[in-house]
């Protein structure tokens, strides 16, 4: 296998990794520079050595663009170091829900559904008869049924806050989804970012390919015509 020795780190690489200073974005190269000042625009380095110099470039325009990184943005940037997805990032950091919280959610949920409406209709509907119709209104709760009204408002009373902190629990799903969303959508621009970078690496390495054999091609056609001329 072909290697060559990096200008950056005097170690030898596959030739397939191998870049040229000139084919490297300018504010990049200036990062790199600022490491090493004795890079200079003749020098070659490998793929795997500019990597981690493109990650700090998007760090720093990062920063730029929206001032200090966040936990999220840095989480962003250890996923693309890392090579690992960030969903399965976004996973381990899922708490576990408290009694209180699915207790809330599944009040909200039957309170909210035409179960409760229709079980809470017939249960008025016979309260009503019992104590009106078959008690005479003389049963335990007579007309107007204050006791009944007592029971009403101690189920308004209780199960406001209970929809309330479940509404608070949707808000902060929202929250979580909106994050997430964010964490993936800045990751793929980085990655798209990257990815640019690799594909005008290929280009430019499959021009000096080509340059090369057109250099050879023009070489042996020299040769041809000078062993034709020295014939002749």
């Amino acid at each position: 296998m072909q290697t060559f020795k990096s200008d950056l780190s005097q170690k030898r690489f596959p030739i397939a990794e191998r870049m040229s200073a000139k084919s490297i974005r300018k504010s990049v190269l200036e990062i790199v520079r600022r490491d090493r000042p004795d890079f200079g625009d003749e020098g070659f380095l490998a793929i795997s050595e500019l990597n981690p110099y493109r990650e700090q470039y998007i760090a720093e325009c990062l920063a730029n663009q929206i001032g200090q990184l966040t936990g999220l943005e840095k989480m962003v940037l250890e996923s693309l170091n890392d090579h690992s997805f960030i969903s399965e990032k976004l996973d381990s950091e899922e708490k576990p829900l408290t009694f209180g919280q699915k207790l809330a959610d599944r009040v909200a949920d039957f309170g909210g559904s035409w179960t409760f409406i229709v079980l809470f209709g017939a249960f008025l509907f016979a309260w009503i008869v019992l104590n009106y119709f078959v008690f005479a209104n003389r049963g335990f709760d007579p007309f107007p049924f204050i006791l009944l009204n007592l029971i009403l408002s101690c189920i308004a009373a209780l199960q406001a806050p209970v929809i309330m902190m479940s509404q608070n629990r949707q808000e902060e799903k929202d929250r979580e989804r909106a994050k997430k969303d964010y964490m993936i959508n800045l990751k793929s621009e980085l990655e798209i970012r990257l990815l640019h970078e690799k594909i005008d690496h290929l280009i430019i390495h499959q021009q000096q390919e080509l340059l090369e054999i057109q250099r050879v091609q023009i070489e042996m056609m020299s040769d041809i015509l000078r062993q034709s001329e020295s014939k002749s």
